[in-house]
């Protein structure tokens, strides 16, 4: 397994903490996250703002690797995220495309259908 494959699976597991300090140290300094449904997001402080209001009424989350692809400083991961928000349960089918450098993410961006997210709330 690749050191870029590594930190990714790392930074997968990590969200099941929910904690917003170590999501955003996997970012570069001006990393950009783009939900894509979404204007993305660069630099910590404005990931921090973004992952934190993303975070806020969520009790628990899982996300379970389909598939995973790594080649040089690209990882590629299609995956089920299993969330907990507030009394709802969301399982939302993603694929993330993850761009890195010394160790860092630089880029990443989310495809999923933001429908299927929130009609889950809805139920």
């Amino acid at each position: 397994m690749s050191p870029n494959e590594t930190l990714i699976r790392d930074f997968i597991a990590a969200w099941s903490r929910l904690d917003v300090e170590e999501l955003v140290s996997f970012f570069a300094c001006d990393g950009v996250y783009h939900n894509m449904p979404i204007a993305p997001v660069a630099g910590h402080e404005s990931l921090r703002r973004f992952i934190q209001a993303f975070l806020k009424d969520w009790s628990e989350t899982s996300w379970d690797i389909r598939t995973i692809l790594a080649s040089g400083d690209l990882v590629m991961v299609e995956r089920l995220d299993r969330t907990r928000v507030g009394d709802k349960a969301v399982d939302l089918p993603c694929c993330g495309v993850f761009e890195l450098k010394d160790g860092k993410i630089t880029a990443w961006r989310d495809y999923f259908d933001m429908a299927t997210y929130t009609r889950a709330l809805a139920d």
